[in-house]
């Protein structure tokens, strides 16, 4: 078992298949940094949600889940200005870390060119469950609420994130 591991995502909304990651890599590691990244961005149709609302989506859905929170660091972080400084910006954010968690494969290569071992996720039913596709059910007005957890859906209600969403399409 790691000490401390990684986990990067931008969570536009956070859900099931996150928190099924998130439990995977708990498996593997003392305490996870999850790293909300983009987190400068919002009120994009590929953003909708501000670095807020997906840290308190994240904390909820932990809570909900019955994961203990002392375990999990959340920590936003913006996107660096090139690719060559991100890793150093986010070793320069959270703290020390053994192993990094992802998917992504440009998250995977710097990171490993870095010299950190980086894990892949089991993916969980990707083809439904992906924030690609929450987005477009909300746009769709067909069934989305599936996909998150209880209490993420409750605060995408409270901030009025399906009606933010489709205004943000309507601008494109």
């Amino acid at each position: 078992m790691w000490r401390r591991g990684l986990l990067v995502g931008r969570f536009q909304p956070f859900h099931l298949g996150h928190l099924h990651a998130v439990k995977y890599a708990l498996e593997r590691v003392e305490q996870l940094c999850i790293l909300v990244g983009s987190a400068e961005k919002s009120h994009q149709p590929d953003n909708p949600f501000t670095a807020g609302e997906r840290v308190c989506m994240i904390k909820a859905a932990l809570e909900e889940a019955n994961i203990d929170c002392r375990r999990v660091l959340i920590i936003p972080l913006p996107d660096a200005s090139a690719h060559s400084i991100w890793v150093a910006s986010v070793k320069a954010t959270v703290p020390k870390f053994d192993v990094v968690f992802s998917n992504d494969p440009l998250t995977r290569r710097l990171f490993q060119e870095e010299g950190f071992t980086v894990l892949d996720i089991p993916f969980y039913e990707r083809s439904t469950f992906s924030a690609t596709e929450v987005r477009r059910r909300m746009l769709r007005g067909e069934a989305w609420e599936e996909l998150v957890p209880k209490s993420v859906a409750k605060i995408i209600y409270e901030v009025g994130g399906v009606e933010r969403l489709k205004q943000l399409n309507q601008q494109k």
